[in-house]
């Protein structure tokens, strides 16, 4: 037993130990981006792993075998230096560890992981979970050959460690769990703060704005609308969970701001009350309503009634969009139609329409691209006149509007114009989008791997869509996910095959760009997806 227990002994697991616990934690890098991008869930990293080509499962029993075939040749070919064989089989763990480490690195994510302090505890948690975990095995296998005395087994007795690959997707949502212990109050904790400092700034006007799609366009604009009468503080990019929301008001001193806005985001009926809790709003915007998010609200009734949540919240006046102002009639609130649009002409420098305002009609343009962006701006235009913003400041404001990123920005380049409309998920912005490319000279180029969180509508809207590319030039479908079903609408509704190219990866797809786009050109980048759809 002294030999078992010795300081020599207990070295060497510790040191194998920690080599481990640094090869898997970097091994998992591309794991936790994903798990960042799942908002953090368990059950959606291990649902992207179970999707139809994806690998990682496979390249982590790659793994796994490799090392396992290489340690153990090392081990047997010097068996004759006992005890010692062990050890030199590990080289075997450090060359394939490196090399998949390595390729890992290549296939960076589109999404990146943001390094949040979060996200920091969740790699210290899972270095640690990797550590404990490498220790009690080594630590194992070495008990067993103590007890067992053979010498082929003290020689090839970590050759069993090439299972701890195989267990990198588990030991990362242990780790995630672990953390929640630590996490789960400590949000809850933030989100009260957030909550009591906005109660104490009695003084600041709150818009929250939600719907299936155009909230960030809708929230910027506003804002925008604004800015010649209030100092406007609004969440920044695509924050419209509790967090995001509560992160913004505590960052920032309220006494400095007339107005906040706040955009909601939801995927289940009970976040927008949640959100209306942290910051009950004064006005509130509906963009619209379409199936987005129907594969976790599961129903459009449901998706109706959470969005509605906002109108049982808000205090003064709700401003909806025309088209779905009938779906919120018999919701007990002040409520204005953005009826005050009109006349809306498109083309590729931008938008021109008649808005209608007090009484009172004018003509305004604008550079944001496509119909939709006017009847936004109708809409943000409406609650900046309810609020005091005179129409000719509101006029004033919408031609100097600019561009949104990744939303419809346009971009030229080398004398090809490039319409970015990466954050663009949602069944009615994709059409828009389409019409928008459809104003340009020059060959019209697609890029774009479908629509999705569509539920039992997946297969449809996405067939739908590709029906909505026949006349394009090219069309450029990326990943494996749903871009089947948008290439059989596209062939179904009479579409050209030779115009239709399927890569597995953006990257390909820009390779593929390289060979037939020209000056004068324009490329859609539609819906640039997060790597968990893919």
């Amino acid at each position: 037993m002294g030999i078992f227990i010795s300081v020599d002994k207990t070295i060497e697991c510790v040191a194998i130990a920690l080599f481990f616990s640094l090869a898997m934690l970097l091994s998992s890098a591309k794991l936790l981006g994903i798990l960042q991008s799942c908002l953090y869930s368990n059950k959606k990293l291990i649902e992207w792993t179970r999707k139809k080509n994806n690998l990682t499962v496979g390249r982590h029993l790659l793994l796994a075998i490799c090392c396992f075939l290489t340690s153990g040749v090392l081990s047997l070919a010097f068996s004759f230096l006992g005890e010692w064989a062990a050890v030199i089989s590990l080289a075997g763990f450090v060359i394939f560890y490196v090399l998949y480490i390595y390729a890992d690195s290549r296939l960076s994510l589109r999404s990146p992981a943001t390094l949040t302090p979060r996200f920091g505890r969740l790699m210290a948690s899972v270095w640690l979970v990797c550590a404990i975990v490498s220790y009690l095995f080594v630590t194992l296998l070495n008990f067993a050959d103590y007890c067992y005395g053979n010498a082929l087994f003290t020689a090839m007795r970590y050759v069993p460690l090439a299972v701890l690959p195989l267990l990198l997707i588990p030991l990362v949502c242990l780790s995630n769990s672990l953390i929640k212990i630590y996490e789960v109050p400590r949000n809850a904790s933030y989100i009260k703060k957030a909550k009591a400092k906005l109660a104490s700034a009695p003084d600041l006007k709150i818009i929250g704005i939600t719907g299936s799609y155009g909230k960030t366009s809708t929230k910027k604009i506003l804002a925008q609308l604004l800015s010649p009468k209030y100092k406007v503080l609004s969440t920044p990019r695509s924050h419209n969970t509790p967090l995001g929301i509560s992160m913004t008001i505590n960052s920032n001193d309220l006494e400095k701001f007339d107005i906040f806005i706040a955009e909601m985001g939801a995927r289940h009926v009970g976040d927008i009350a949640q959100l209306c809790e942290i910051c009950p709003p004064d006005y509130s915007l509906i963009t619209g309503i379409c199936p987005q998010h129907l594969e976790s609200f599961h129903t459009m009734e449901n998706i109706i009634s959470g969005k509605g949540e906002i109108l049982e919240a808000t205090k003064e006046c709700a401003f909806i969009a025309e088209d779905c102002f009938s779906l919120f009639e018999n919701y007990d609130c002040a409520k204005v139609k953005c009826d005050c649009v009109s006349d809306v002409e498109c083309d590729c420098d931008g938008t021109t329409f008649t808005l209608s305002l007090g009484g009172n009609k004018y003509k305004v343009r604008t550079k944001l691209l496509g119909e939709h962006s006017a009847h936004n701006i109708g809409l943000c235009a409406l609650c900046a006149y309810e609020m005091g913003v005179g129409a000719e400041d509101i006029c004033s404001a919408i031609g100097n509007l600019d561009y949104i990123e990744h939303r419809l920005q346009l971009i030229k380049s080398g004398g090809i114009n490039i319409i970015d409309d990466g954050y663009n998920a949602n069944v009615k912005g994709a059409e828009a989008a389409i019409n928008v490319l459809k104003t340009f000279g020059g060959a019209k180029i697609i890029v774009t791997p479908g629509l999705v969180e569509l539920g039992v509508l997946d297969i449809d809207e996405n067939a739908a869509l590709g029906a909505k590319l026949v006349g394009l030039d090219h069309i450029i479908l990326v990943g494996d996910t749903l871009v089947g079903y948008v290439k059989q609408g596209y062939l179904d509704a009479g579409g050209d095959p030779l115009k239709v190219t399927v890569v597995k990866t953006l990257f390909d797809a820009e390779g593929e760009l390289a060979k037939i786009v020209g000056k004068g050109d324009t490329v859609l980048f539609l819906n640039d997806l997060p790597d968990i759809y893919n």
